[in-house]
């Protein structure tokens, strides 16, 4: 996802706690950094379909749907070094059962609550946007707790994934073409996701 231009909405600086209840009567998202609102764009069509598509897969291999958030889900995050935003909005989150009733006013992961079971990211073209998937995010995510976190790469043709170990993400694999996708997070849960690289990444193709 790329960032537009800061957009000075607010006269100070904003805590996450008063960014929760600031409301300019649109529906669009923004980012908060060093206080600062900055309005995110729409998604690419391709990381729209990309992401859809994984909704429909985990769905139908037993993810319960409502659990399955592409998109919309905001998570508050650590910020780790100047720039990193306090939320993030990922390609797509496995919420636990318990956030269901916990986001019915809005669909936000506060520090408050357990992390997601897992988050899902495709990956942008450009080496600024593959720093901040391979790099600011995974490091965000793995301080937040976050168990599992996946990148979904058209540019390598490969979906990378990982799992957090004593604060730390380690790779599961690197998958690419035929190789199925294997999940920890997801076995841990009962899910058997039959699902290969190819078949996921070949759906915008």
């Amino acid at each position: 996802m790329h960032w537009r231009t800061s957009v000075m909405t607010t006269a100070k600086r904003l805590t996450f706690e008063q960014y929760l209840e600031w409301d300019d009567g649109t529906d669009k998202r923004y980012a908060l950094v060093d206080g600062r609102l900055i309005e995110l764009p729409p998604e690419s069509e391709p990381n729209a379909s990309l992401a859809n598509f994984l909704f429909l897969q985990l769905a139908s291999a037993g993810v319960p749907f409502r659990q399955i958030q592409p998109h919309s889900c905001e998570l508050q995050v650590p910020v780790l070094q100047p720039g990193d935003p306090a939320n993030r909005y990922p390609d797509l989150v496995i919420l636990r059962e318990e956030h269901l009733e916990l986001t019915r006013r809005r669909l936000t992961v506060t520090f408050d609550m357990l992390p997601p079971y897992l988050v899902v990211e495709v990956v942008s073209p450009g080496e600024r946007n593959r720093e901040r998937d391979y790099g600011r995010k995974r490091r965000q995510y793995a301080a937040r707790g976050i168990p599992e976190y996946w990148l979904l790469d058209l540019h390598e043709d490969a979906i990378t994934v990982l799992q957090l170990d004593e604060g730390t993400y380690c790779n599961v694999g690197k998958f690419e073409g035929s190789a199925q996708i294997q999940s920890p997070k997801l076995a841990e849960m009962g899910i058997a996701v039959v699902l290969t690289a190819g078949q996921v990444l070949n759906a915008v193709k």
